[in-house]
């Protein structure tokens, strides 16, 4: 799993730069960088959801039916606090959108959490402790 951590740690790096280097408008007009954009959450997201549902399974904190249910264990039991749960929970749910709904995902929405690329970096020092 530490290699998971690793692939998140350079997903934070690689997101932190598309953000510097693509504006909103690069992301609105070129399919490409949407594109990378659009894989680069995507992946950084699932990433999160399997270090937690490998915590929860690892450490026997319940049997969730959803990946968001992962989450809230680890809030529960004091993996995470409350307000990094909460972001977190919403960020499974755009996950669930990029796989399943993907015309329905705005680009301006999907830039503006580049903002939250935060959230990533305290997830993985929060979480680096348990794994």
């Amino acid at each position: 799993m530490f290699e998971r951590l690793k692939l998140l740690e350079n997903n934070i790096r690689d997101l932190i730069d598309l953000k510097s280097k693509f504006s909103l408008e690069d992301v609105c007009t070129d399919k490409t960088k949407e594109w990378a954009l659009r894989y680069g959450l995507l992946e950084t997201i699932q990433i999160i959801i399997d270090i937690s549902c490998y915590l929860v399974s690892k450490d026997n904190l319940g049997n969730p039916a959803t990946y968001a249910e992962c989450v809230e264990l680890l809030q529960r039991f004091k993996y995470l606090d409350q307000g990094l749960a909460e972001k977190l929970h919403g960020m499974v749910g755009l996950r669930n959108i990029l796989v399943h709904e993907y015309l329905a995902v705005e680009r301006e929405k999907l830039y503006r959490l580049l903002e939250d690329i935060g959230d990533f970096k305290e997830f993985a020092i929060r979480i680096q402790r348990f794994l």
